[in-house]
Parts: structure tokens; sequence; C-alpha cells
């Protein structure tokens, strides 16, 4: 079992910077690939960044590509997104998530564990 908590969501005016954090349990953290993903009200969770197991490899979704950036410290059992120029279409409740294979991927149906998620609004 892998439990996932974020931190670091929080209200920012557009043009503003987030960092957010996925802390992990559990001894293998280093082998997994990890994911962001958000979700806005009345929306469908969407993918935004994804890492593979040793940070080689990253992806991004367009609508973040150039803005956001997804890293880790396999020595802390974290990941983080670093999130810059925010817009307010970027509001929405963000999760981390681990892909058991260690190969990173886009695809929600890849991750088998995810956290609580982390709300972030941004004001226009």
């Amino acid at each position: 079992q892998v439990q996932l908590v974020e931190s670091g969501g929080g209200l920012v005016q557009a043009g503003g910077s987030l960092r957010l954090s996925c802390a992990a349990s559990g001894r293998t953290f280093s082998t997994y690939a990890m994911g962001w993903f958000r979700q806005a009200p009345g929306k469908e969770r969407e993918f935004v960044a994804a890492i593979n197991w040793s940070g080689g490899t990253t992806y991004y979704a367009d609508s973040v590509k150039g803005r956001f950036t997804i890293s880790r410290d396999n020595a802390k059992n974290t990941v983080y997104l670093q999130m810059n120029n925010l817009k307010p279409r970027d509001t929405a409740v963000y999760y981390c998530a681990a892909d058991l294979s260690g190969i990173a991927t886009i695809s929600k149906s890849g991750y088998v564990y995810w956290g609580q998620g982390t709300l972030v609004t941004v004001s226009s």
C-alpha cells in the first residue's frame, strides 16, 4: 500500500506561482513513475505532468508546457510540481498519483495510487 499526501495548494493571483508537493510512504518510491492530474468543477480529471522513476523522462499537457515543471527527490520520497505564470483556468483540485511500472504515462489508467488532492485557486 502506498499513501500519497499532497500539499502546497492555495489561492494565488494570475501570474503568480505555487509549488505543490506530494509525499509518498513506502521504501520503493524510487521505482514508481509519478503523475500530477487536476480536476476542475464539473470537468473530467485531466493529465498535467508525469515523471518516470529516475526523473529522466517527463511529459506535460500542452496547456501547462513551459509554465509547469515536475521533479522528484527520491531521497525524500517526494514529487513536486512547480507552477509558474498561473492562469484562472488552472484552478482545480490537483492530485498526485503513482504508477508502479516506473514508466511515465499520461493515461489515468496506469496509476494505481492517488492522493486526496490539494486545491489551487487562481484569481483574475
